[in-house]
């Protein structure tokens, strides 16, 4: 536990309770992608999750072993919810980023953004358009594909991040979470 602290932005508290949870719901000490969708469906009753929690499986699974453990878990919660406004961004990237190539292409997007939509369900209010995956790809790819070559680079995704308000201020929302 000194360790992870020392490694991660969260208290010995913090770490306790976290530890505790992850124990409660994976016994064995690491996480399957199958669990790990099945725990994550548990927030999303209303839609199918499956495809967004594979790709935060990949995000959180960092040495590709086709686990979660702990310290994999924690090390990526320390990101999101205590790193930096660029560590985050970074690891946002990285998540969009599906064949880790360094840059995000409409398909990837696509793929992500269906997960999303699919994740909230049809049954949402207003009710979503079959097309509106594509519509939020091309609005992300108008703000973020600075020189027009039809990919988003890192670079070009923390620019245009930063200059977003709606993006800065969702950010904050895990400012005090845990």
């Amino acid at each position: 536990m000194d360790k992870l602290q020392e490694q991660t932005k969260f208290t010995k508290k913090e770490l306790q309770v976290l530890y505790r949870g992850f124990k409660n719901e994976c016994p064995c000490g690491v996480v399957n992608e199958e669990n790990f969708q099945h725990i994550y469906s548990q927030f999303f009753p209303q839609g199918d999750s499956s495809m967004y929690a594979h790709f935060l499986f990949e995000a959180f699974d960092t040495n590709k072993n086709g686990s979660v453990s702990f310290e994999d878990f924690v090390f990526g919660l320390s990101i999101i919810l205590r790193g930096t406004v660029n560590d985050r961004l970074n690891w946002a990237f990285n998540l969009y980023d599906l064949n880790k190539d360094g840059c995000i292409t409409k398909e990837e997007m696509l793929d992500i953004m269906r997960s999303i939509y699919d994740m909230m369900g049809k049954y949402t209010y207003p009710t979503m358009q079959d097309d509106a995956p594509r519509e939020h790809v091309e609005s992300f790819f108008q703000k973020m594909d600075r020189n027009k070559d039809g990919v988003v680079t890192v670079e070009e995704f923390i620019e245009s991040c930063k200059k977003d308000e709606n993006i800065m201020q969702s950010m904050q929302l895990f400012d005090n979470v845990i």
